[in-house]
């Protein structure tokens, strides 16, 4: 990915214009715009968040600083005024609309109704984002509700896996976060989650129950985070089997 021609002033694969700037302005690494057009490409194409690590295997013809470099003014491209941004979420980059567009698009597919999650789901996804891994029944106890049918809601939409089950009788499912509620939500990872006493007032849910707590020894699950259930059919209906 070189590029040649009469602008071309060096060996590192960097275009230049007259008087040795890069195409893209004073101040910013001389990278190639080929190799940042292409990871605008890439990024763009992705179905889920291109991690950094992908993108220097996808480009391992390509220097890896050239690359970084690429991506860093790429980045930069798009902190100007437009209808999309580059966000790195779930540890890795996609470029989307930005949020005060939200309605427009969404107006463009008409999802404005199919695509809202219910309060109950929105309190659900909570409680599992600030206390996973959790089981139905804990989940049930900190809403006073039957959750059943909102958890398998949110499976069916991949916002929460079965990541096992907990040792103790019964042998209940525990449920966690994907990284697909990372992304819809616009987290790099659970440390960007609102804070506790924010989101606890908002729900109307006591500030302890939220509480993240350390697992005991013999309620570890059982399986490996993101295992599939033994025997119970996959996640779809799960969470009605649970005790």
């Amino acid at each position: 990915m070189r590029q040649d021609g009469p602008d071309r002033q060096d060996g590192d694969g960097v275009g230049l214009e007259p008087g040795g700037q890069t195409q893209e302005g004073e101040g910013l690494p001389q990278v190639s715009a080929e190799i940042k057009a292409i990871l605008e490409a890439l990024i763009f194409a992705s179905p889920e968040p291109l991690t950094r690590k992908a993108m220097l295997k996808l480009l391992d013809s390509e220097p890896a600083e050239d690359v970084r470099a690429a991506l860093a003014e790429l980045k930069v491209d798009y902190e100007r005024p437009g209808g999309l941004q580059l966000v790195e979420v779930a540890g890795g980059y996609q470029i989307v609309t930005r949020p005060e567009l939200h309605d427009w698009v969404r107006r463009l597919f008409q999802e404005r109704s199919t695509q809202k999650l219910t309060a109950q789901s929105l309190e659900t996804l909570a409680v599992v984002a600030y206390r996973q891994p959790i089981t139905a029944v804990e989940i049930a106890e900190i809403r006073g509700v039957n959750t059943a049918g909102v958890l398998n809601t949110l499976l069916e939409r991949h916002l929460i896996k079965i990541v096992g089950r907990k040792q103790v009788v019964g042998r209940p499912f525990l449920y966690a976060t994907t990284k697909e509620f990372l992304i819809r939500f616009g987290l790099n990872d659970l440390s960007d989650l609102p804070k506790i006493e924010d989101l606890a007032d908002a729900l109307g849910i006591e500030r302890p129950l939220l509480v993240e707590r350390a697992l005991e020894e013999d309620q570890l699950p059982l399986e490996e985070s993101g295992s599939e259930p033994d025997g119970e059919g996959g996640a779809s209906g799960a969470a009605g089997s649970v005790h």
